[in-house]
């Protein structure tokens, strides 16, 4: 494997893991309650970050006529989003925790399957605004990124479904996760931006 790909790889799972640790708690959520699928939640999960790679892949190719210098002005956005979730950090901000899960449906597999995607894809824009200047600047690595991203979906579920049965790990989360997520964003959106220094020269 190319030290290029690893690399890929390597920043496709920081990424994902600092942008879905408050889904990893609903995902725990959806996988406490008896009336929810497991096959259901694990479907939803998958359909969710479909959509989002989809929208991000999409937006960020319409981007690729844009010089690199400004493209890399992308880079605010996951900046701005770190710095947004910096106060929190210094005054106690409250955290999600699974109260803050939808009800889980009654329905069919197929329904709620569907419920699980759409709070994917509500508490996806953190995502979007991660992954489109990361899939922007570094298109040939998309089909990387978004590989790794099945993997690490796959992996969440596993881990959702253990915190059930631990509650351990769901209070380490709950305490340190909220953490990580303002500073990967914060060096992601540095590092962006440092394509970008040949606009001030």
């Amino acid at each position: 494997m190319s030290a290029s790909l690893l690399s890929a790889a390597g920043i496709a799972v920081v990424v994902y893991a600092s942008t879905n640790i408050d889904d990893l708690l609903i995902l725990a959520v959806f996988f406490a309650d008896p009336r929810v699928r497991i096959g259901a939640v694990i479907a939803g999960r998958f359909i969710g970050l479909a959509v989002l790679a989809l929208v991000s892949a999409g937006a960020a190719l319409l981007a690729m006529a844009v010089p690199g210098e400004w493209l890399a002005l992308l880079g605010l956005v996951p900046l701005a989003l770190g710095l947004r979730l910096l106060p929190a950090l210094w005054g106690g901000g409250n955290d999600a925790g699974p109260d803050d899960a939808p009800a889980a449906p009654r329905d069919g597999f197929f329904a709620q399957a569907f419920t699980v995607a759409g709070v994917t894809l509500a508490n996806g824009g953190d995502n979007l605004g991660v992954y489109i200047p990361l899939f922007a600047t570094a298109p040939q690595a998309i089909i990387t990124y978004v590989l790794v991203f099945a993997v690490m979906t796959a992996a969440w579920c596993a881990l959702g479904y253990l915190a059930v049965n631990n509650p351990l790990i769901g209070s380490q989360i709950r305490r340190h996760g909220h953490v990580l997520l303002p500073v990967v964003l914060i060096a992601l959106g540095l590092y962006i931006l440092s394509g970008a220094v040949a606009l001030i020269r």
